[in-house]
């Protein structure tokens, strides 16, 4: 009897689990909403019925992209959703018209705006850039180009495993948004590709990026204003100009960043491994609380770098000097082998001098010789082994 009421009451506990799971998910396949997976015909309305269909559900949804190639052009995901939990499942590949300039006149290709509970898994999304890279290389009168996948005003966001390739210009974009998990990215652009950063983050808190692989023309991993508890973690970078704490300071009122992390990183053949750079321009930007711990340099130009002096083309800043404060700045476990003879440079403000940077456990080495390190106005310390020897 025992045994017949232990089975009767575990056959309905899975049957309840069964029902309350098959019904609490809607599931919406872009197919349904006539979308074509031949790369030729324009699925653009066709993702746009199946999120209206999604972001109008109570439940939790599920868009379903099989898979093939889906032409989309500029597409805006847009809430307030009455669902807070939606999944795209991408088997497929999103690919962007030939033609370069129609989205080269977006902002965005992909854009989702105030949304709360999206996650994107799986999938390519394929820009096409190389078109519109060609055009800007040849000085031609160009259009800025699209971001791939852009979040604004956004909560509760997940990217997993998507592969993001030759974006106009970054790949992805995360402005403006609270609690976010980046996971197994890959990103491609060639490494001469225009202002391809790999993933731009700004005004945003609480953001993890983790186990991605970036190689790209520009930054890897770019961190603007407004920035703050970011974690960084398991990043394969080059090429690609590394991951860098700015450009800061181009505005007067600025938002700080503070409470960044960046672990287990490993640059190859990148112009800049850890760098954090400001303008040469008054500010009251800033940015604190930052630890570099455990990166890989392999044949980077420049190691470690605080650059406060960036100036290009000598415009609107020349004789001037940055107002961007850094401090509290740690680097840790840092090994491997510079391209250039300095491997650690610190050029910082005349008017605000760095403080409070460390550098623990360094050894980084030129041509298998002793590199070199550069100072200007910065206050710090070192422990324990580091190579080359600071001027701190």
């Amino acid at each position: 009897m025992v045994t017949f009421f232990s089975l009767l009451y575990t056959f309905l506990f899975v049957l309840f689990v069964y029902l309350h799971s098959s019904s609490a998910t809607t599931n919406y396949n872009v197919l349904s909403f006539g979308a074509k997976g031949d790369g030729v015909t324009d699925s653009t309305q066709a993702f746009i019925n199946a999120w209206a269909a999604a972001c109008g559900s109570t439940e939790s949804t599920t868009i379903y992209v099989p898979k093939g190639m889906y032409l989309l052009g500029s597409v805006a995901f847009k809430g307030d959703c009455k669902s807070s939990d939606i999944t795209i499942l991408i088997d497929g590949t999103l690919v962007s018209p030939l033609d370069y300039g129609v989205l080269g006149e977006a902002d965005n290709w992909l854009s989702f705006e105030g949304v709360n509970g999206v996650s994107i898994v799986g999938g390519t999304l394929d820009a096409n850039g190389s078109a519109l890279w060609s055009c800007k290389a040849a000085g031609s009168n160009c259009p800025n180009g699209a971001t791939t996948l852009s979040f604004t005003n956004s909560n509760n966001i997940r990217i997993n495993g998507v592969s993001s390739l030759n974006s106009q210009m970054f790949h992805i974009v995360i402005n403006g948004c609270q609690d976010v998990c980046i996971k197994k990215v890959n990103v491609t652009a060639a490494s001469d590709s225009p202002n391809t950063d790999g993933i731009h983050v700004q005004f945003s808190q609480n953001v993890m990026i983790m186990n991605s692989s970036i190689k790209t023309g520009d930054d890897c991993i770019s961190i603007g204003p407004g920035t703050k508890n970011l974690w960084i973690e398991s990043i394969t970078c080059g090429p690609g100009h590394g991951i860098s704490i700015g450009s800061l300071g181009k505005e007067m009122d600025e938002q700080g960043v503070q409470n960044v992390t960046v672990q287990k990183t490993i640059f190859t053949g990148t112009q800049n491994g850890l760098r954090i750079k400001s303008w040469a321009r008054p500010s009251n930007g800033f940015v604190q609380g930052v630890r570099f711990i455990n990166a890989t340099m392999q044949n980077v130009q420049y190691p470690i770098v605080i650059d406060q002096n960036y100036c290009p083309h000598n415009l609107n800043c020349p004789g001037q000097v940055s107002g961007v404060k850094i401090s509290d700045v740690m680097y840790q476990d840092i090994r491997g082998t510079s391209a250039t003879a300095v491997a650690i440079k610190f050029d910082c403000s005349t008017k605000y001098p760095c403080t409070g940077i460390r550098l623990q456990n360094v050894n980084l080495t030129y041509l298998n010789q002793v590199a070199e390190s550069s100072c200007n106005n910065v206050i710090g310390k070192t422990f324990g082994l580091v190579k080359p020897n600071s001027c701190l």
